[in-house]
């Protein structure tokens, strides 16, 4: 598979996911539909789907005018407020895409219909939305720390360390702020906090990350690590994922 990065609005990221063997793509919430065509037009791919995280204006946005313009799209969502929504999917629940099978993980929280996609391949991915970040995770605007901790914890943390995460915004610098205030004798967040300023120095993007690398610099990865909950008082994780979120939120 190729994915292929596509910035959008102030800071958003839509991607395109495209099956080599066959030529057929997903567009991963392209809130800007002309801008994604562009792309398409440049890459020479049939897009047959539409892969929308959460329904919120800035990923899903664009689902109206995309399905108008790409008759016969199929839009897939967790949440009935999806735009132009066709295939409304659970968790576990599989795309084919091609010759790739694109897995739901349901993981509401930032919204209660929220939706990750992981393409388990030899070079696996997931499309985390907003869901986990760079070095962050997303505000908890439908649900609550229990819910954020068993997306995190329960479900993205047990993919594959190599899995690359593809999510929906540019927020890895504020984030990581953040994460070298909670955790200021973690190398691992001050090195890839250094290497993703020079990244944006140039102009480029922070992104992919790991899902390994995120369990050793994002705090909200580490919340049953000892410097977490030392820092947050606690020793219940759920407790600490709380602390982090309402901190972060006025940080």
């Amino acid at each position: 598979m190729n994915i292929h990065l596509v910035p959008a609005l102030k800071d958003n990221y839509m991607y395109l996911l495209v099956d080599k063997e066959s030529g057929n793509a997903a567009a991963v919430d392209p809130v800007e539909p002309e801008k994604l065509l562009q792309k398409v037009e440049e890459l020479q791919v049939n897009l047959t789907t539409v892969l929308t995280t959460h329904h919120h204006w800035d990923h899903a946005g664009g689902n109206v005018e995309l399905a108008k313009l790409r008759p016969g799209l199929i839009v897939v969502g967790g949440d009935e407020r999806v735009g132009a929504l066709t295939k409304q999917v659970k968790h576990g629940d599989e795309i084919t895409l091609g010759s790739l099978k694109v897995k739901s993980l349901f993981t509401p929280c930032h919204t209660s219909g929220h939706i990750c996609y992981f393409v388990d391949e030899k070079d696996p991915a997931v499309f985390t939305g907003d869901t986990l970040f760079v070095a962050g995770c997303g505000r908890f605007f439908e649900g609550n720390a229990e819910q954020m901790y068993k997306a995190l914890i329960g479900i993205l943390s047990e993919l594959p360390d190599h899995t690359k995460v593809y999510c929906g915004h540019e927020y890895t610098l504020q984030n990581f702020k953040f994460a070298t205030h909670v955790e200021p004798s973690n190398p691992a967040a001050d090195e890839m906090k250094k290497r993703c300023e020079n990244l944006r120095n140039e102009g480029k993007p922070t992104v992919p990350s790991t899902i390994g690398e995120e369990k050793k610099y994002n705090p909200f990865m580490r919340v049953k690590e000892s410097s977490i909950l030392q820092y947050t008082k606690t020793s219940d994780p759920v407790e600490a994922m709380k602390i982090l979120r309402s901190e972060k939120d006025s940080f």
